[in-house]
């Protein structure tokens, strides 16, 4: 037989209520959708650095310019 004193039972229902409710606080979220979340994250790290400009463009114009070089020298030892 269960002998809690009703004061005891009282304690115990409110700390489960109030560990039901942290429960619950701790579940949430403040983005509503994937989307919103994804756009958040994108525009801290752009704002860190983490995307940093492409390279691609710097490094067609670097291999244009040396194949316009291999080219040249090309040109003016056949021509010679």
């Amino acid at each position: 037989m269960d002998t809690v004193a009703p004061r005891e039972q009282d304690l115990t229902e409110q700390k489960l209520r109030t560990a039901a409710e942290r429960a619950g606080y701790a579940l949430a979220c403040s983005f509503s959708t994937s989307e919103e979340y994804e756009a958040d994250l994108i525009a801290e790290r752009r704002a860190q650095g983490k995307y940093g400009r492409p390279q691609h463009r710097e490094a067609i114009v670097g291999w244009l310019m040396l194949g316009s070089g291999v080219a040249a020298l090309t040109l003016v030892f056949l021509l010679i």
